[in-house]
């Protein structure tokens, strides 16, 4: 089963030190909020500008007027957050990301470079470095049933005793557009998932995922 290591490069992510205390990552979801709230107090006034309560902002980074920037929150450097973004709040977005027209994030870790460009929704999820998420995809982070989500890889399962978890993206992981990521999928590094996939479980690294019966290995 992933590790945060086995899915991410830390030194990408102003969360390296945070993360480095959990082995899976859905394990730092619960303390997303009190890690922003203390990175945030400690940022240079010279490079980022709190905008209003705990909520930062990077002087390089470009918000449209129409965002809404929940509380708490931090916008990298660079980082472009388009017309209608909604920012709910316990978001760390990292330098020269995208987060796009009409998108949703909630209790999420947005590692450097990574790409929430288009109606999507993120919410109880980790996107690696260089994720592309398509536009229309999401996150689905609650079971019909309300249950706890449990991880399985092959007999393996471990209850996480979440209610809630969206999807872990590993590096360079690519979601096509109008996908759902089921509550709690993990997607290995450099993995591709196809448009309009239902995907739920632990995608092998390296993959195409075409669909539930055909994940193939990259050449």
């Amino acid at each position: 089963m992933y590790k945060i290591t086995d899915l991410f490069d830390l030194n990408y992510t102003q969360a390296k030190e945070y993360l480095s205390q959990y082995d899976y990552p859905w394990e730092a979801l619960a303390g997303i909020k009190e890690f922003i709230i203390r990175l945030g107090s400690s940022l240079s006034p010279d490079e980022y500008t709190e905008v209003s309560p705990q909520v930062w902002v990077a002087k390089s980074a470009k918000v449209f007027p129409s965002a809404y920037l929940g509380a708490p929150c931090i916008i990298g450097k660079d980082t472009e957050v388009r017309h209608c973004a909604f920012i709910r709040g316990s978001a760390l977005v990292g330098e020269h990301c995208v987060i796009g027209n009409s998108c949703e994030l909630k209790n999420v870790i947005i590692f450097d470079h990574a790409e929430v460009p288009h109606y999507n929704y993120v919410g109880d999820s980790i996107l690696g470095y260089h994720a592309h998420m398509g536009a229309g995809s999401i996150t689905s982070n609650i079971k019909s049933d309300r249950r706890n989500i449990v991880e399985r890889h092959g007999d393996e399962k471990i209850d996480t005793g979440l209610r809630k978890i969206g999807a872990m993206l590993g590096d360079y992981s690519e979601i096509g557009c109008n996908t759902v990521l089921n509550p709690g999928t993990i997607v290995g590094r450099r993995t591709s998932i196809y448009p309009t996939s239902c995907v739920r479980g632990e995608i092998e690294q390296d993959s195409i995922y075409k669909d539930n019966s055909t994940v193939v290995k990259r050449d």
